[in-house]
């Protein structure tokens, strides 16, 4: 890695990184040189991260001690806020929501999932986030083989993006958002808390340029 020699430091600059598919593949832990770099990075810019998954599992993935290794750290899509070591806000979805509401979603979804046969099933198929449902079909406490196992069918019959088109004509005009996910689930939460919710925060933070990092970007649908 390339070690920023003659770059002037600039504390007004953020380098924003999405986590899974960008600093490491999707549940693993962070390579030790680019976790280097990013250290050397932060001695010229500000760096932080957003990431849909909670902060224990983003924790797994870059240290224990993530929210001291960047300036600003956003889990779960940056429902959870951290800035300098220190947490800053939380949102709830049962709060934005309702709890009529999350539970029909919640008993949809059990009772949509029911209906899928595949090869194996796992545990934890609802995982309930500060921010976010998120759904996975086979079952989050998979393995690693049994993760690709079940990507490979999902990209052939289509199963993660029917189940989002029966969400969305279900719980049309709810105010909800749904993800198109990773490799096994998806994520649903309320409209407006993508990961474009850190900026509630970074807009009042007087930088002069965020430059963000992801493997995936579009307009939300």
């Amino acid at each position: 890695m390339e070690k920023l020699n003659g770059f002037s430091p600039d504390r007004n600059i953020l380098c924003l990184f999405d986590v899974d598919g960008t600093l490491t593949p999707p549940r693993e832990k962070i390579d030790q040189q680019l976790d280097e770099f990013l250290q050397t990075l932060r001695g010229k810019v500000k760096i932080g991260i957003v990431g849909g998954s909670d902060y224990s599992k983003i924790a797994e993935q870059l240290g224990d001690n993530v929210i001291h290794k960047f300036d600003y750290v956003f889990a779960e899509n940056g429902t959870v806020q951290y800035k300098d070591g220190k947490l800053v806000s939380k949102h709830a979805i049962q709060n934005q929501i309702g709890e009529e509401l999350l539970q029909d979603l919640i008993n949809f979804c059990l009772s949509y999932m029911g209906l899928i046969k595949l090869p194996k099933k796992r545990g934890t198929f609802i995982e309930f986030r500060n921010g976010m449902l998120n759904i996975s079909p086979i079952g989050r406490n998979c393995t690693k083989e049994e993760r690709m196992e079940f990507s490979e069918i999902d990209k052939r019959e289509k199963i993660k993006e029917k189940f989002v088109a029966a969400l969305k004509e279900k719980f049309a005009g709810k105010g909800l958002q749904f993800t198109k996910g990773g490799l096994i689930s998806f994520d649903i939460f309320p409209e407006g808390w993508d990961k474009t919710l850190c900026l509630d925060l970074l807009e009042r933070e007087g930088l002069n340029t965020i430059y963000f990092f992801g493997n995936e970007t579009s307009d939300p649908e």
